[in-house]
Order: C-alpha cells, then structure tokens, then sequence
C-alpha cells in the first residue's frame, strides 16, 4: 500500500488522511528514493482541499513516530504562509480553518516533545497574525485563562511552560505585524497579559533566585522554574515595548522597571560569585535571564527615548552597564607578552560580552536621543513634548556629564580598541581569511564589541569635540613618537585618530606626523610592528581626503609602496592586503594628480597585481581589482602602457570566478574603465572583450540576469572609443540590441545610446535593410510608452537615422526612412499625439481635455518632423500625409486632405514653439518651417503673420548684441569650437564624430537671417512679385508685426 501511494500518480492517489500518513511515512525515511517521492506528492498535495486538516490530525495523533509528526506540523507551517490568506489562490476553506483553529491550543498544551510544541506554536502565531481579532477574537483571552488555571497546584506541569510559549511567539508576530489593527488589537490585551504574566515571573524568579542564593532545593524543580521565568521575561520585555504608547506613564511598567534595576544587580552577583560552583543547566538560563534584561532596557531606549529616561532608576541602569563594561574591558584585550592568557580569558566569557555590547548600544542610544532624535510627522500632545525635553534635559545633566564622556571616551580607545589575543593567533593562522572577516565587522557593529566600540567613540568625539580633542590630542602626542614601541596601545589610539579625522583636522599637523612618525614607524623590522603597518594603511585612507598636502603625497605613495612589498617579512597578508584595499581612497581622493603619481605608477600596479594573483579569498580579490579600477579610472590616458599588464591577469579571474557573478561584474568594470582611459588605443584588446559582451547579452545566457547591466556599460564604452572603421566582430553584436529593445528594463536608456553609437560609427552598415527595418520596428513600439527622458533618447536617435541617411543617399534616402517610419506606424503614433494635444488646446471650460503629449515630449516628436522637412519638403509632406491620423469631418469620418493636416499641424507647431526652452530646437523649428515656404502652399502663407512672429523671435534671440544683421550666436566658425577638452588631451573617437555631426547640423552652419532671406524671396518670386505678394498673403498680416519683422533689416 505504501508503495502504491508513493509511485501513483497525484491524480490517480486520492488525498485521505490513510493516504497521506503513508506519503508522510515514506518522505521521512531514511530511504532517498522513498524521500524524493514523498515529497513530490506533498507538493501535489498542497492545493488540495482537506490536505492541511489531515496534516493536523496526524500531528496531534501521538501514537505517530515523531519524525512523521514532525514533518506534518512543518508542512503545516509552511502552508500556512502560502494559502491561509482569504485572497490567496486555493486558500484553505473557512471549515478547514475552523477545523484547525479548534484543536490548536489543546494539541499545543499537551505536547511533551519541545520540537513539536515549538512548531505547534510557531503555527498558532502564524494564524494569530492572520486571524487576531476579527476571526479569533478569544485566543489572546483563552490563553491568559490557561495561564490562570496552569499555575494552579493541581494542574498539569507541562501546562505551563507550553502556553508560556504559544503566548511568546503569538507576541512575536503580532508586535511585528505590519497591520496596525494587529499591534492596535495587543496593546488593548498588553495590560492584562502583564499583570498574569508578571506574576508568574515575579513567582518563578523568586522561588529559584531564593533556592541559588541559599544553595539549597532540587535542580530539577529550579530548572522548570527557570524556563518558565525565561518565557515570561521574552515577551514580557516585548510587551513593555510594544504593548503601550506611553510606557513611562503606566504603573506596571513602572513597578517591574523597577524590579529590572535591582535584579540586574542581583543576577550578576549570583554570576559572580557561584561561577565556578553553579552547573551549565543553572548558570546558562541565569545568563540569558541577564541577557533579557538588558534587551528590554536598549530596545526601550530605542523606541521609547522619552520613556526610557522617565522610567525610575534608568540612568542608574546605564551607569551599572558602564561599570559591567569597564569590568569586562579589563580582560578584553592583550598584550604581545601576554602569552595570551588575558586575552583568552576575555573570549571565554560570551555572556559578558553579550551584556556588555548592549550596555555599549544603550549609551550610543542615550546619545542619539540627545543629539539625533528619530523625527516623526506624528502629532505630538503638549505633555509628549514637556516629557521629551524632560528627557533631554535629565541625560545632559545626569548622565553625560564631563567626567562620565571623558570616562568612556579613555576606557573605549584604551581597552576596546585594543586586538584580543584570540584575534593576533587568528591573524598568524590564517591572515587572509582574518583580514576579510575584520573588513567586514564595521558594516555588523550591532554584533561586535570593537566596532560598536568605534561606533560609540564617533559619535563622542562628533558631540563633545570640544571637549574631548585636547586629551586625545594629549593622548596622541604621547604614544606618536618613533621611540614610543608599545604597538597595540599605538595602534588603538592610531584607530581613534582615524576615526576622529574630521573633528581633529583643524587642531593636528597631519603633515608633520606623517614626515617625522609615520615615516619611521613604517620602516622598523620588529616584532608587532606588521599591527603598526596596518593600521598606518588605513590611517592614511581616513586622513588623504581630509588633510593631507599635495607636497606630502609622493611620500604617502612611496609609503604605500613600502608596505605592498612582498619581499619585507614584516608586510606579511594582512598588512599588504589592507594596503591594497586602502590605496583606493588615496587614489579617489578628489586631488589625486596623475601626473604626480606616474613615477610610482609601475611598481605599485605590479605589486596589486601580484596580490591579486597571491589570494585565494574570492571577496579579497574583488577588493583588490577595484582598487586598480580606480586606479584605471583617475589615471586616464596615462594607464596605456600598463594596460595589458592588467588585461592579461583578467582571463584566469574570470574563470577562477565560477558562479560569483559579483567578481565577473567587478571585471567589466575594470575593463569598461580601461577602455574609457585608453580610448583608440583599447582596439587591440577587442579580440577578448567582445566574446564577453556577447556571452552576456545573448537571450537566454545563463549570465544576462548577473551581468547585463555591466555588460552594456562595457559594450557602450567600446564604441565610444573605437575609431571608424568598425570591425566586423563589433558590427556583428548590433543584432542582439533588439532583444534588450523587448526587455523594456532600465537597460533600455543604455541600449539606445549603444544604437547611437554604432549609427555614428558605422551608418552604412546600420542603415542597411537587415538592421533598419527592425529596428525601427523596434523604435516604434516604444513611442508613447515610455518616460518623457527615454522618449527624448528614442527621438533623438531617429533623428540621428534621418541625417545620417541624408549624409550618405541624400532625398532618397531620407524617402527610404520617412517610408519606414510610415510603414511601422511610428510617424502615425507620432502625429495621432500632437493632433490630441491639439484638440485639448483647442478646448477650454468643462470640456477642456488633457493633451495626449506635452512638454518636452512633444518638443521631441516636432523634432523628427522638423528632421523629415529639412532633408526634403516633398518627402515630409509625404509621409504627412500616409500618416495621418483621420479625423471626424462635417459628416463622415475620413482620411483628412493634405491641407487640412497641415493646417491643425502648423497651429499646433506655432503654439508650441514658445514653450520650447533650448535655443537650438527653436532654430531647427524655425528653419525646418520656413523650409516650406517653398512649396508656396495656402496652408503656409496663410500662417505668414506666425511665421513672421516665430522670426522676429528668432533673430531676436540669437543675434549677437551690436553685431551685423546676419550674425548667429548658434553658428559655429569651426570644429575646434565644439571641443571640450584641450587640444594635448586626447579626445574619445566618438567625441571627435559627434562634433563634425555637430559641425554639419544647419542649426550650426547656417545663419537664420539668411535662410529666412533666401525662402521668403524665393515665396515672393513665386507668387509673382512683390506687389502680387503684398496683395494676396501679406495684406492679410498685421501691420505692427510687418513692422516689428522689418526692424530686423533681412529684406
């Protein structure tokens, strides 16, 4: 039957509570093969109906063997996530639910294997965040009555320490809940809760407190009470933070607050002093008794800081902290002829180094109540106010006094700062493993002593500097001599020097301790003095961006030199690996010179290369390839000649990577940078990249999900540098922009621009019919769908494909593209928008619509039209006339004439020109307009009096002041104008081919007076003459305009 219910399948293997004990048995064989059919089945179970009522009742059937119960309140659990939910698909039924909520506390009561009873609970928290208070309104109450009656001398033992938990873990969820009718729901239970569940702790920490201070009563029964005063303080102190608005005016929080205070004291002494008497079963819950406490006071401070310090004694608790810390800060660190012992006895002592790294977090928290208070938009009551400059008031007097941050500041840099014994065997061991893990302490500071140590003394020095800079000036000045050889004591005050760059920049001479200490230090052989190195590497990373002079820089770079030299046993991992990852800031620093550095450049790349090669650590060589990509990315052209150095170590790290996509995203990085830094001079190193490129970007790689972005970025960057002409591996990645085209992602911007590119480095073969058509088929779907700064790019390259066909075919070409953009329906979309931002601006009052496209949008589509008209007339009334959107007429809907499109048009276009910002798209709109007087059609000299206003606008703004009647401060005299760099630095290939397509734009090689000049007399030819002309357009135009017109002196 067993292996009928496995190998059937889901479909022929009705769902039975039979059914399911069988598949339940086998996924929790220790056969694979019984396992892996299992829990297919299961799978297909899920969305059964019944399937998470069965699972209950072969949970609660105790007969069972534990695994199959196990693995029946797991699945259970994880249901529950997924289809509890009234909304979510193939939800649980409302009897299932029913069925199931029924049974939940009493199989959880009863249950004697702590595994299962965690699960059950786990379950009954899950629901309760879904559930509480509008479907199961009573489990809160239920539970406190079972609290009630499980405390009772006839009830059941188990009774208590089982409810105990459901109440935890439903406290859990609900005080998490993101539903504010959930934490709402628990505040209004938190009070009677408190008052049963603090009388069960008060109760059980009495009853074993008592028998461990008189050495006397059973272990058995102060275990069982110890585990029920561990429950009740867990969500006790969760209740206390979340269960009130305003905990400090709530007499219970007032009354066990109070108990906290003295039992802080009182637990530590029974620690103390029966450390070595009291076994592990006793000692470790009285330690994690200790360790609640101490939660409940940081996490108040935190999210109660008004609270916090109005609550009685709290100053005193972080006063009775501060002595715990000073304590545990004197077996902390060590010294080099320690032997180790103090330092071991340190690390032995977990606990008190849990205990004093919260006592550390509740004097930053008192700190930043004070300093950096948490602002909130919610609306504050008078009395909410008063209470918090009370608060204020009371940790500035009382608490951080002088003398108090004086006292921390000396115990944090002298004891905290200092390497533990454990941590200096650690660095011998295994130094690059070490150097990892302490590189990534700072971001984890909340779980480490030192760090959170160096957070407290920031945030010290930052708030008290002057108090606190003259004595650790003194301080400094008394270890920062080069006779001064106690290392560990140097290199905790170096760290606070560090750390305090900024607040001692104006008070030390940087530069003078660098010339006359550093130097020195750095180059004495003793034993201890590889601790020294370090920290001087990280030393010279805080202080370069802060002070530092550009005279002492080649002496910080022949420092850092010293210090990545491999051949000095005292650099040993550590020291050059720190070196290494600091050398970043001392070249990113905003004054870095790369002409100062070139005399140093050869032998410090050639040592990070040679570390790079040297690690094993995946995250270390990471670290050490972007230092040299920075170091790429500030030395600009100067990195040439060391630039296959570079490339040659990339191929073997990018197959060592593997999997670690965040070292293959470091290499193109460091690629796309040297390409950028190299400019031509990076067309060698095709032959590796491009494969690379095209791994990436192919559909369905394996790699495009990790690396696209940086892919694109790298691809983009190589055209930007490559000069004409392109090579067929380059043009043979063009393809593959459709498929980014379709992914519509934020790499959209990136792959237009690459289109871009490649239209200005290769416009034959762009405009060829392979890569066209498809892609203004591509160009087409993404007018009016995307955002107005991608629409700009998206236009802005049509426009680059209508001149750079102009520039190679001529009007036949430009027929070619006005057809393309006909046949793909982009003109059509195009023009369907202005018509509609036509109609709105045509309406007014209640009917007023809103424009289909305006702004900026609409400046872009113009654009292209303006585009089409200057290449060809003809051809732009063309495809004005095929695109068309058609418009309802006097009584039938049909395609609109020639005449009437580009009457709404050239309205429309006339409307829009004032609001168009940038001089150059007005002149490119003047003129591309003005182009078609020469059609001498009705519809354009009958817009003669806004052609004439457009004009006088026109010249107005861009005549220089006092210059001849034709100047044009658009026009340029020659390419060398458009430069943006100095001629004895080179320019990027593309840089050079935008400006000449600059250079060749009408906007900029023809003079606006005289193309107007030139149409307006060839209309007036046409027409017949002046007085013909006079007669039938001019008159109809306003007199002051013609006068305003003829003060521009163009006729």
């Amino acid at each position: 039957m067993q292996n009928f219910a496995i190998e059937v399948p889901g479909e022929a293997n009705p769902l039975t509570e039979n059914t399911l004990l069988h598949v339940l048995s086998a996924a929790a064989s220790t056969d694979p093969q019984q396992v892996q059919s299992g829990a297919k089945q299961l799978a297909r179970w899920e969305k059964a109906a019944g399937f998470y009522k069965h699972l209950q009742s072969v949970f609660i059937n105790k007969s069972m063997p534990v695994e199959v119960r196990y693995l029946a309140i797991i699945q259970l659990k994880n249901g529950i996530e997924k289809y509890w939910r009234k909304t979510a698909a193939n939800a649980v039924s409302p009897e299932d639910r029913a069925v199931i909520r029924s049974r939940l506390l009493e199989s959880g009561l009863e249950e004697y294997d702590h595994r299962l009873a965690l699960q059950n609970a786990l379950v009954i928290a899950k629901i309760s965040r879904f559930e509480y208070p509008n479907d199961w309104p009573d489990v809160i109450s239920t539970l406190i009555n079972l609290l009630r009656r499980s405390t009772q001398h006839d009830a059941n033992p188990i009774h208590l320490p089982r409810t105990l938990l459901i109440l935890l873990h439903i406290t859990k969820e609900l005080s998490t809940a993101r539903l504010q009718k959930s934490r709402v729901a628990l505040q209004a239970a938190t009070p009677e809760i408190v008052q049963v569940l603090g009388q069960i702790y008060l109760e059980k920490v009495q009853s074993w407190q008592e028998a461990l201070s008189s050495n006397a009563g059973d272990q058995a029964t102060m275990q069982q009470n110890m585990e029920a005063s561990l429950l009740a303080i867990k969500t006790l102190r969760r209740l206390f933070v979340v269960g009130y608005e305003f905990p400090n005016r709530e007499s219970d929080v007032h009354q066990f607050w109070q108990l906290t205070y003295a039992q802080v004291g009182a637990f530590m002494n029974l620690i103390s002093s029966q450390a070595a008497t009291l076994p592990e079963e006793l000692g470790v819950p009285l330690e994690k008794h200790l360790l609640q406490l101490s939660k409940l006071h940081l996490e108040m401070a935190k999210a109660h800081p008004a609270a916090f310090v109005l609550l009685p004694n709290s100053l005193d608790l972080v006063r009775s902290y501060w002595a715990l810390i000073k304590q545990f800060g004197q077996t902390f660190g060590s010294s080099l002829t320690s032997g180790g012992s103090t330092g071991d006895q340190g690390e032995q002592k977990p606990f008190q180094e849990k205990v004093s790294l919260s006592g550390l977090k509740l004097i930053r928290a008192c700190i930043k109540m004070v300093f950096n208070p948490v602002q909130s938009f919610k609306y504050k009551h008078p009395q909410d106010k008063i209470e918090k400059a009370e608060a204020i008031a009371a940790v500035k007097e009382q608490l951080l006094t002088e003398v108090f941050v004086t006292e921390v500041m000396e115990v944090v840099v002298t004891k905290f700062f200092v390497f533990r014994q454990g941590e200096l065997q650690e660095w011998e061991e295994d130094p690059e493993e070490w150097e990892q893990s302490l590189e990534g302490e700072s971001e984890g500071w909340e779980y480490s002593v030192r760090p959170c140590a160096e957070k407290l003394f920031l945030d010290l020095a930052l708030n008290f500097r002057d108090l606190l800079t003259r004595p650790l000036l003194n301080v400094f000045y008394t270890v920062a001599a080069p006779d001064n050889e106690d290392v560990l004591f140097k290199d905790s005050v170096y760290t606070a020097i560090g750390l305090a760059a900024a607040v001692l920049q104006q008070h030390l001479d940087f530069d003078s301790f660098l010339s006359n200490t550093i130097v020195v230090e750095v180059q004495k052989q003793k034993p201890g003095f590889n601790i020294l190195r370090r920290r001087i590497a990280i030393l010279l990373g805080q202080w370069i961006t802060v002070k530092v002079s550009a005279e002492n820089r080649p002496l910080v770079y022949k420092i850092f030199q010293h210090m990545l030299d491999p051949s000095d046993s005292c650099n040993d991992q550590v020291v050059r690996i720190t070196a290494g990852r600091q050398f970043k800031n001392i070249v990113d620093d905003w004054e870095f010179s790369p002409k100062q550095f070139l005399p140093y450049v050869q032998t410090t790349m050639t040592q990070l290369l040679g570390l790079i090669e040297e690690v094993d650590n995946v995250e270390t060589k990471m670290a050490l390839l972007n230092t040299i990509s920075v170091l790429v990315e500030r030395l600009e052209h100067h990195i040439a000649p060391y630039a296959e150095t570079i490339i040659n170590i990339l191929p073997n790290l990018w197959e060592q990577s593997g999997e670690e996509h965040l070292m293959k995203q470091a290499i193109l990085t460091i690629l796309s940078r040297l390409v950028t830094s190299m400019k031509a001079a990076s067309v060698p190193f095709h032959h590796l990249v491009l494969p690379i490129i095209k791994g990436a970007v192919e559909p369905g790689s394996d790699t495009q999900v990790y690396l696209l972005d940086d892919a694109l970025d790298l691809w983009a960057n190589i055209l930007i540098q490559t000069p004409a002409p392109a090579s067929p591996e380059l043009l043979q990645l063009a393809p593959y922009l459709f498929s980014i085209f379709e992914l519509g992602s934020e790499n959209l911007r990136t792959a237009l621009d690459i289109t871009s590119s490649y239209f200005l480095l290769a416009p034959s073969e762009m405009l060829s019919d392979e890569m066209r058509k498809p892609l203004v088929a591509s160009l087409s779907t993404l007018v009016g769908y995307v955002k107005a700064d991608a629409s700009g790019t998206v236009n802005n390259l049509v426009e680059l494909i209508i001149r750079a066909a102009e520039g190679i075919g001529g009007e036949a070409a430009i027929s070619t593209i006005a057809s393309d953009l006909v046949q793909s329906k982009f003109l059509n979309k195009q023009l369907e928008g202005l018509r509609g931002s036509w109609v709105a601006h045509c309406t007014t009052g209640p009917l007023a619509k809103d424009p289909l496209v305006d702004g900026i949008v609409e400046t872009d589509y113009l654009s292209v039209l303006a585009r089409v008209l200057m290449g060809s007339e003809t051809v732009f009334l063309q495809a004005v006339q095929a695109a068309a959107p058609s418009i309802p007429l006097s009584d039938t809907a049909t395609q609109p004439s020639l005449d009437d499109t580009m009457k709404w048009l050239l309205e429309e276009w006339f409307s829009h020109f004032e609001s168009i910002g940038d001089p150059s798209r007005r002149k490119l709109m003047c003129l591309a307009i003005t182009k078609l007087l020469s059609t001498s059609q009705p519809f354009i000299l009958g817009s003669l009096q806004s052609l004439m206003t457009m004009w006088t606008d026109m010249v107005n703004e861009i005549r220089e002041e006092d210059g001849p009647v034709d100047s044009d401060t658009l026009v340029y005299e020659s390419m060398d104008q458009l430069r943006n760099t100095d001629s004895d630095v080179p320019e990027a290939p593309e840089d050079e081919r935008r400006r000449a397509l600059t250079f060749a734009d009408p906007v900029h090689n023809v003079r606006t007076t005289q193309w107007i000049k030139h149409y307006l007399q060839t209309v007036i030819q046409a027409a017949g003459g002046q007085e013909a002309f006079q007669n039938e357009w001019l008159i109809n135009v306003d007199k002051d305009v013609i006068a305003a017109f003829g003060t521009l002196g163009i006729m």
